[in-house]
């Protein structure tokens, strides 16, 4: 093993996006790495900047401390390094090691227009961020092709899965009248349940349909409400919430941003060996095609596909269970992909 590796991420752990996308790789190292993580939080939204201004300072004292040394290990910098950039303290980063290698996993180019973008936008950290890397870690093939026109070598690395961290599911017997969908995320993309609501709604009538919510948020989600069964997202419990349900499902909405998503949530509904129902939107078309999964886009497809789920045998819904585990253990996990990220990274 080479040098030790420096990892900067946005996030700490409690963040999705750094833990898969940087510490549990990390974690898989012999000779370890050191990694910087802002606040270590799972956010850092203007409200939790302003509860903890000394660690903030800390935090912006200690990244231009480590632009000024001249490393011979290499860097790797997942999305941006600090929330008060332009992409200069990341593009110093990436310049001060033998090796700078930048990650990311979100159509950044595409982020949706926010008022603070007049002081610190997204997208020009991600342009600087890639002009200044020596390789650039793309989460799939929609996200290089945005890289490629500023970089001259990116990779494709998707995100992972742990296999075991989940919980596989054995039985697909649906108890007649009472199926349970499954949506797994966050609470910024829940309104995506919205845009599939005439199509739930539906399909309750029809099966019985249930969803099972789980997430850390409280949005309003109106109609769907009499149909919702929300579960706090919980680490320690979040894989047996998985494994009871019949089947996942990934309602998105067809944009240039939801274009570089990871497909995620479908990952993670294969890794338990759920059947899958998910819009066909950048990569989750290819994950449903690789993983007998069902693909919607419109509202009747939509209904057609929850209907026919929740009436398909047993054995169907088995196979469809097996074909996706199959899928994320062979395809997606960080062992399948583990000598392409140690490449990239130089190790």
């Amino acid at each position: 093993m080479a040098d030790v590796l420096t990892a900067v991420t946005t996030y700490g752990r409690g963040g999705g996006s750094a833990r898969v996308r940087v510490f549990s790789w990390t974690d898989r190292l012999r000779d370890g790495a050191t990694v910087s993580d802002y606040l270590g939080g799972r956010t850092n939204a203007p409200g939790e900047l302003l509860r903890h201004p000394a660690r903030v300072l800390s935090a912006e004292t200690r990244l231009r401390r480590l632009a000024q040394r001249n490393s011979s290990s290499p860097l790797l910098i997942s999305r941006q390094a600090s929330p008060f950039s332009n992409g200069g303290i990341e593009s110093r980063l990436l310049r001060s090691s033998a090796r700078g290698v930048y990650d990311f996993d979100d159509a950044l180019p595409h982020t949706p227009p926010r008022a603070i973008d007049r002081l610190w936008s997204k997208r020009r950290v991600w342009e600087r961020s890639v002009r200044a890397s020596d390789v650039v870690i793309a989460g799939n093939d929609f996200l290089a092709e945005l890289a490629s026109s500023a970089s001259g070598e990116v990779v494709v690395i998707p995100s992972c899965i742990e296999p075991g961290d989940y919980i596989v599911k054995r039985d697909y017997a649906i108890d007649t009248g009472h199926p349970v969908a499954v949506w797994l995320g966050s609470p910024s993309t829940e309104a995506h349940l919205l845009s599939i609501e005439p199509a739930l709604l539906r399909a309750h009538s029809v099966t019985g349909l249930r969803v099972k919510l789980i997430s850390a948020g409280q949005a309003d989600l109106g109609g769907l409400e009499s149909m919702v069964d929300r579960v706090e997202w919980n680490p320690s419990t979040v894989a047996a919430e998985l494994a009871a349900a019949d089947f996942g499902i990934m309602p998105l909405p067809d944009s240039l941003w939801n274009r570089g998503k990871c497909g995620y949530k479908l990952l993670q509904y294969a890794a338990t060996g759920l059947p899958l129902v998910g819009s066909p939107v950048g990569v989750n078309a290819t994950i449903l095609s690789r993983a007998d999964g069902l693909a919607a886009s419109s509202a009747s497809e939509w209904t057609d596909a929850l209907v026919a789920i929740c009436g398909e045998p047993e054995s169907s819904r088995s196979a469809r269970g097996r074909t996706a585990l199959d899928t994320a253990v062979t395809q997606f996990s960080y062992d399948r992909w583990e000598p392409d990220w140690l490449a990239a990274v130089g190790l």
